[in-house]
């Protein structure tokens, strides 16, 4: 959701929340930041009806307060927030989680933590899945027109569609077969000093986090008569 439509009051934005999916035909709809604040909210536009996908780490819209495009969770102590932040979306309701600019052993930490998926932009390759901004993946600066849509007196000077159809299936395949994001494109590292204190935070509620990753993994499937059926065919 844009910056100004959900944090004036939880009300306000699941008023707007209602107004994505009726007029702009979304399914979801995604909400940066996961203090106790952005989880209240969260949880209103889910009771709502509205489902959210979660965004913490280097979060876009709050550039200007956090110094510009950076790394987040370089150091323990701010890793362990990004976690409690994407455990308190959870709880919120969340399905989801995007995980931006952090170290790759921290994105893996919280995607271990979670029962639900997180997306991974800049993360490393630990995270449930991977994506990128469209435009950065193929190099372009404008989204060429679908060829059937070109009008025929519009020569054409270039097949930009091919080569779109050949990097998002090569996207896919990397993803697929863990080839990317890989360390070249894990560029976001914490110190030794900083990752190894932060291994000491999280060893210090392992047995809590698993018990509650149990609970929250039992309460969704008991929560979904498909899972709770079967329904959903093997590996799922």
């Amino acid at each position: 959701m844009p910056l100004g439509s959900y944090e004036i009051n939880d009300d306000e934005a699941l008023r707007n929340a209602y107004k994505f999916l009726k007029e702009a035909c979304m399914d979801a709809v995604k909400i940066e930041g996961g203090g106790i604040k952005r989880a209240k909210t969260v949880k209103k536009i889910v009771d709502g009806g509205v489902a959210v996908l979660g965004h913490v780490g280097l979060t876009p819209q709050a550039i200007s307060v956090i110094g510009g495009f950076r790394a987040q969770g370089r150091t323990a102590v701010k890793a362990r927030s990004i976690l409690d932040d994407a455990l308190r979306l959870q709880d919120a309701g969340a399905f989801g989680v995007v995980l931006e600019c952090v170290p790759a052993p921290v994105a893996t930490a919280i995607t271990e933590t979670l029962e639900i998926p997180t997306i991974g932009i800049g993360a490393g390759p630990g995270t449930s899945g991977q994506v990128l901004v469209y435009h950065d993946l193929l190099g372009m600066l404008s989204h060429p027109h679908h060829k059937q849509f070109v009008p025929k007196f519009c020569k054409q000077y270039a097949n930009v569609g091919q080569n779109i159809m050949k990097g998002l299936e090569d996207f896919k395949r990397e993803v697929e077969d863990l080839s990317f994001p890989g360390e070249k494109y894990s560029p976001y590292k914490m110190s030794l000093d900083e990752e190894a204190a932060f291994k000491e935070l999280l060893g210090t509620d392992v047995e809590e986090r698993k018990q509650k990753l149990e609970e929250v993994s039992k309460r969704l499937k008991s929560a979904d008569e498909y899972e709770t059926l079967g329904l959903y065919g093997k590996g799922s």
